[in-house]
Protein backbone atom coordinates (compact mmCIF):
# COMPACT_ATOMS: atom_id res chain seq x y z
CA UNK A 1 0.00 0.00 0.00
CA UNK A 2 1.91 3.46 -1.12
CA UNK A 3 1.34 6.74 1.51
CA UNK A 4 -0.87 9.62 -1.61
CA UNK A 5 1.54 12.28 -0.12
CA UNK A 6 4.83 11.73 1.43
CA UNK A 7 6.85 14.57 3.19
CA UNK A 8 10.72 13.71 2.91
CA UNK A 9 12.95 14.72 6.03
CA UNK A 10 16.05 16.16 5.29
CA UNK A 11 18.42 13.26 5.38
CA UNK A 12 15.78 11.53 3.27
CA UNK A 13 16.45 14.67 0.83
CA UNK A 14 19.76 14.70 0.35
CA UNK A 15 19.61 10.52 0.11
CA UNK A 16 17.32 10.82 -2.87
CA UNK A 17 19.25 13.60 -4.54
CA UNK A 18 22.54 12.37 -4.16
CA UNK A 19 21.74 8.77 -5.16
CA UNK A 20 22.53 7.61 -2.02
CA UNK A 21 22.32 3.77 -0.81
CA UNK A 22 21.28 4.71 2.24
CA UNK A 23 17.49 5.51 1.02
CA UNK A 24 15.92 1.50 0.63
CA UNK A 25 14.75 0.27 -2.66
CA UNK A 26 11.43 0.25 -0.36
CA UNK A 27 11.86 4.02 0.39
CA UNK A 28 12.17 4.68 -3.57
CA UNK A 29 9.43 2.92 -3.84
CA UNK A 30 7.35 4.94 -2.05
CA UNK A 31 8.58 7.99 -3.16
CA UNK A 32 8.24 6.90 -7.01
CA UNK A 33 4.55 6.01 -6.18
CA UNK A 34 3.11 9.10 -3.92
CA UNK A 35 1.19 11.49 -5.21
CA UNK A 36 2.59 14.52 -4.02
CA UNK A 37 6.21 14.36 -2.18
CA UNK A 38 6.34 17.45 -0.01
CA UNK A 39 9.81 19.02 1.52
CA UNK A 40 9.56 21.60 4.17
CA UNK A 41 11.76 24.73 3.43
CA UNK A 42 13.70 23.92 7.06
CA UNK A 43 15.14 21.51 5.06
CA UNK A 44 16.97 24.31 2.73
CA UNK A 45 17.86 25.74 6.00
CA UNK A 46 19.53 22.67 7.50
CA UNK A 47 21.48 22.00 4.21
CA UNK A 48 22.54 25.25 4.67
CA UNK A 49 23.55 25.37 8.13
CA UNK A 50 25.22 21.68 7.76
CA UNK A 51 27.10 22.71 4.47
CA UNK A 52 28.55 26.34 6.25
CA UNK A 53 29.55 24.36 9.03
CA UNK A 54 31.33 22.07 6.89
CA UNK A 55 29.57 18.71 7.56
CA UNK A 56 27.67 18.17 4.21
CA UNK A 57 29.93 18.63 1.26
CA UNK A 58 28.00 19.92 -1.83
CA UNK A 59 28.91 20.10 -5.36
CA UNK A 60 26.99 23.88 -5.33
CA UNK A 61 26.19 26.46 -3.54
CA UNK A 62 23.22 24.96 -1.14
CA UNK A 63 20.47 27.03 -2.94
CA UNK A 64 21.25 25.84 -6.10
CA UNK A 65 21.59 22.30 -5.17
CA UNK A 66 18.12 22.75 -2.91
CA UNK A 67 16.57 24.45 -5.88
CA UNK A 68 17.91 21.21 -8.38
CA UNK A 69 16.66 18.54 -6.12
CA UNK A 70 13.37 19.91 -6.17
CA UNK A 71 13.30 20.43 -9.67
CA UNK A 72 15.12 17.01 -10.66
CA UNK A 73 13.00 14.62 -8.69
CA UNK A 74 8.99 16.72 -8.82
CA UNK A 75 9.29 17.60 -4.99
CA UNK A 76 6.86 19.89 -4.13
CA UNK A 77 7.64 22.65 -1.14
CA UNK A 78 5.60 22.86 1.38
CA UNK A 79 6.68 26.38 3.01
CA UNK A 80 6.21 26.70 7.24
CA UNK A 81 3.32 29.02 7.81
CA UNK A 82 2.22 30.04 11.39
CA UNK A 83 -0.06 27.47 11.33
CA UNK A 84 3.06 24.80 11.40
CA UNK A 85 5.35 26.65 13.64
CA UNK A 86 2.31 27.02 16.36
CA UNK A 87 1.54 22.99 15.80
CA UNK A 88 5.19 22.36 15.74
CA UNK A 89 5.09 23.30 19.41
CA UNK A 90 1.96 21.32 20.21
CA UNK A 91 2.99 18.43 19.38
CA UNK A 92 4.09 15.29 22.14
CA UNK A 93 7.89 16.18 23.46
CA UNK A 94 9.18 12.58 21.91
CA UNK A 95 11.67 14.86 19.82
CA UNK A 96 13.18 17.67 20.45
CA UNK A 97 14.91 19.00 17.11
CA UNK A 98 12.80 21.77 15.87
CA UNK A 99 13.76 21.39 11.81
CA UNK A 100 12.01 17.85 12.43
CA UNK A 101 9.13 19.16 15.10
CA UNK A 102 8.87 21.23 12.19
CA UNK A 103 8.74 18.36 9.15
CA UNK A 104 6.51 16.56 11.39
CA UNK A 105 3.75 19.19 11.72
CA UNK A 106 4.16 19.80 7.87
CA UNK A 107 3.20 16.35 7.56
CA UNK A 108 0.10 16.98 10.00
CA UNK A 109 -1.15 20.00 8.20
CA UNK A 110 -0.90 18.01 4.15
CA UNK A 111 -1.90 15.20 5.57
CA UNK A 112 0.91 13.40 4.86
CA UNK A 113 3.68 10.22 5.67
CA UNK A 114 7.10 11.68 6.83
CA UNK A 115 9.74 9.05 4.97
CA UNK A 116 12.36 8.19 5.73
CA UNK A 117 14.74 9.92 7.36
CA UNK A 118 13.54 10.19 10.53
CA UNK A 119 13.76 7.04 12.28
CA UNK A 120 10.96 4.78 12.25
CA UNK A 121 10.72 4.82 16.09
CA UNK A 122 10.44 8.95 15.72
CA UNK A 123 8.03 9.28 13.23
CA UNK A 124 5.43 6.00 14.81
CA UNK A 125 5.62 8.26 17.74
CA UNK A 126 3.24 11.03 15.88
CA UNK A 127 1.43 8.91 13.40
CA UNK A 128 -1.49 9.28 15.05
CA UNK A 129 -1.01 12.75 16.27
CA UNK A 130 -3.54 14.81 14.02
Amino acid sequence: MYEKNLVLDTCALIWLASEDKTLSAQALNLIDNASIVYVSTISAWEISLESVRGSLQLPMKPDKWFDLALKNHNLTLAPLDVSIMIEANNLPWHHKDPADRFIIATAIKVNAAIEPGLSDTTSALYSTVK
